[in-house]
């Protein structure tokens, strides 16, 4: 039996997972569901693994002679990493996996994206994670070997990510392995009029204009801002919300923008007394049109028969609007290649812990 742990490590918040592989295979959860540590009052991850080891070894009833340290760990990280080590966004803390497996006394550990960990997490959700879009009810043939599959999800920013199938040999039936990648930082492509009117805009913000710009979260207020600030009002009689501008302005940073938008969009707002605000509709409207034509563009790239998943902060925030037709029909919109697509299943991933999930198996991928 091994030990092994798993951490999320976010700018605001770092969760923390202890598991214990058995001599069959099976894993089990060893201590709480994960345990979540405030991130800044920490000088580096060192310290809050320690702490983290030692409370679980008071829950387990150990002694520090007799608590077995983990064989392996996987760290998520919200930040890009490069040969096992990273600098975290938003932290002081510059993590190195060669020093922390001399100071933590684990034999391996390994650093890897958050958006990778979350690539991975896809591989032990389950049905109740997930909330499915677009279900192509067609028995799909067996691929050997199988099919990819692809995510990609809007929060802070765009991740993507792909997972491929790579063969074992004679002993080893061969696992998915994720290959992380930049897709968000590709460029936004217009597809229609008002889709040119928006690149210009962002472009006299911004220069170059990527796609992330648009398809995040901070992405739908700067949709609004187009709409507002821009011929759209002159052209369609729409006149902005009186109550909508107010909440803007009278916000405290770091309230989200977006949130107000989406909340007007979907009659949220308690101001709005259930009634959806035209102008932040038409924003959020764009918003998830954009989201389904990139994420029709990820599809065309990789073919992911095995299933699209999306995962990030924004999806399950503006769920009612993603299954309303609009997502799909623009992830469809792709000429004579529609009906590829059309076979492809569709899923929003609604598990919020599916990054440490993800770095829990790749720890488990070690041993």
């Amino acid at each position: 039996m091994v030990r092994l742990l798993a951490g999320d490590i976010g700018g605001t918040k770092t969760l923390l997972r202890l598991n214990e592989q058995m001599e069959t295979g099976e894993v089990k959860l060893l201590y709480e569901k994960e345990k979540g540590y405030p991130s800044a009052e920490f000088s580096h991850l060192n310290p809050m693994v320690e702490q983290f080891l030692k409370e679980a070894a008071q829950f387990l009833q150990e002694t520090e002679a007799d608590s077995p340290r983990p064989a392996a760990a996987c760290f998520a990280i919200a930040g890009p990493v490069v040969n096992d080590r990273s600098k975290v966004t938003n932290l002081s803390w510059d993590l190195d996996a060669r020093q922390m497996e001399s100071e933590l006394k684990i034999d391996k550990i390994r650093l890897i994206n958050d958006f990778a960990a979350i690539g991975y997490g896809v591989l032990v959700l389950h049905p109740e994670d997930l909330v499915v879009l677009q279900d192509p009810h067609k028995p799909q043939e067996t691929q050997a070997p199988p099919a990819p599959m692809a995510v990609l999800g809007a929060g802070t920013g765009l991740g993507e990510a792909l997972l491929v199938w790579q063969k074992g040999d004679k002993e080893d039936k061969g696992n998915y392995e994720v290959l992380a990648c930049e897709g968000g930082h590709t460029d936004f492509a217009a597809r229609n009029k008002l889709e040119d009117g928006l690149l210009r805009f962002l472009r006299e913000r911004y220069g170059r204009v990527s796609v992330e710009r648009v398809v995040s979260g901070k992405g739908i207020y700067r949709i609004y801002e187009y709409l507002r600030d821009t011929g759209y009002l002159r052209d369609t009689g729409v006149v902005p919300s009186a109550v909508v501008e107010d909440e803007l302005t009278q916000m405290d940073p770091p309230s989200d923008p977006s949130k107000v938008i989406s909340d007007h969009a979907l009659g949220r707002s308690v101001r709005a007394l259930g009634k959806g605000d035209r102008l932040c509709m038409k924003a959020l409207d764009m918003f998830v049109a954009a989201y389904g034509a990139e994420a029709g563009n990820l599809a065309l790239k990789s073919l992911p028969y095995g299933g699209l998943y999306l995962a990030g902060g924004v999806g399950g925030k503006i769920l009612p609007k993603l299954q309303d037709g609009t997502f799909i029909e623009n992830f469809l919109d792709k000429g004579r290649m529609r009906s590829l697509l059309e076979n492809i299943p569709v899923s929003l991933i609604v598990n919020p812990k599916v990054g440490l999930l993800g770095a829990a198996l790749y720890a488990q991928k070690l041993t």
